[in-house]
């Protein structure tokens, strides 16, 4: 039993790990039973997600398309919804937020473009996405198949929920911030839009381009110079403009690499391991919250730096044994 969960366990530990404990700006940074105890929380709230929609996705056939519209329909209910800092103007009362978020304010909607571009995609990419591949490259032969029965799904589910409202209510608490009523709606109705077309994707896969795939080492370079790009551009409209071209850039290449002959576990591996990889050094250059001192501060990007390493050393071992047993079979 433990042996069939662990990559469910491995993905419920990973998501919050990179979506939270990977770019080390919190105050719990270099904080050991701080960090272990935040798990208790930051599991079931983005591990429990990424467990769900990635068994959901797996269980109807349909494949990475879905995923990612079903990550951000979860960036939104996280940042829309949950904690509300799609629109909260005094984030957690953090000094640098008026800075970062008012660049690229649009009044008229509560909210700024550069702070939801930032906290979709970074939903999207370090909380569900990586993770996910990174796992799944982990365990190559049960890749696309469940990992969670019926009841597992159900107590990931209720644990999501606990955790989202303890999170919800903590905010309100703490910050007194409520979003408004055509806010909220909004945000749910462009999540339930969201699923409904992550539902409607066909099972399918789309003609195949008759052209090589390009090399592992070339869609992880590529992706690492994109996702530099997206973590060190600037908070203002032209930031904006280069983290909405950069993304868009990398979208476009890899939908077309993706339909070539030879598009494989090697490639996805190389898109998990290069926004990982690429956020385990800009880490080094992100103040955290509070005074955390810098021993400690180096000591924990170090830390999950040569965790992910290992992570993507570990992955390529697992698929270049899967395939070689594959080769191997009669």
């Amino acid at each position: 039993m433990p042996r069939r969960l662990a990559p469910a366990i491995g993905l419920f530990v990973l998501a919050p790990v990179c979506a939270e404990y990977l770019a080390g700006y919190d105050d719990s940074v270099g904080r050991v039973w701080a960090l272990l105890g935040g798990l208790l929380i930051l599991g079931p709230l983005y591990g429990g997600p990424a467990l769900i929609i990635r068994e959901v996705v797996r269980r109807t056939g349909r494949g990475w398309p879905s995923m990612l519209l079903l990550a951000v329909a979860f960036g939104l209910v996280q940042a829309g919804l949950v904690d509300q800092s799609l629109f909260d103007p005094a984030y957690r009362d953090i000094d640098s937020w008026a800075g970062t978020r008012n660049p690229t304010a649009i009044p008229a909607l509560g909210i700024s473009v550069h702070t939801a571009i930032v906290f979709v995609a970074g939903h999207v990419v370090w909380s569900l996405g990586a993770p996910i591949a990174m796992v799944e490259s982990l365990v190559p032969q049960r890749a696309t198949t469940p990992w969670l029965g019926r009841t597992g799904l159900a107590v990931t589910g209720v644990l999501y929920v606990l955790a989202a409202l303890l999170i919800f209510a903590d905010h309100q608490n703490t910050q007194q911030f409520l979003a408004t009523l055509a806010q909220l709606i909004s945000t749910t109705v462009l999540v339930a839009a969201l699923i409904v077309v992550a539902f409607l994707l066909g099972r399918q896969p789309r003609p195949a381009i008759d052209r090589a795939a390009p090399r592992p080492w070339r869609v992880g370079a590529l992706a690492v110079i994109a996702f530099g790009v997206f973590d060190l551009a600037g908070t203002d409209w032209l930031g904006v403009a280069v983290q909405v071209t950069a993304l868009t850039a990398l979208v476009v290449l890899v939908g077309r690499g993706s339909r070539r002959t030879g598009w494989g576990p090697d490639q996805r591996l190389a898109l998990a391991a290069a926004p990982l990889l690429t956020r385990s050094w800009i880490a080094f250059l992100v103040p955290p919250l509070g005074d955390s001192p810098l021993h400690l501060k180096l000591a924990h990007n170090a830390f999950f730096a040569v965790g992910i390493v290992l992570l993507v050393t570990l992955g390529l071992h697992a698929l270049h044994r899967n395939a070689g047993n594959s080769s191997g079979s009669p």
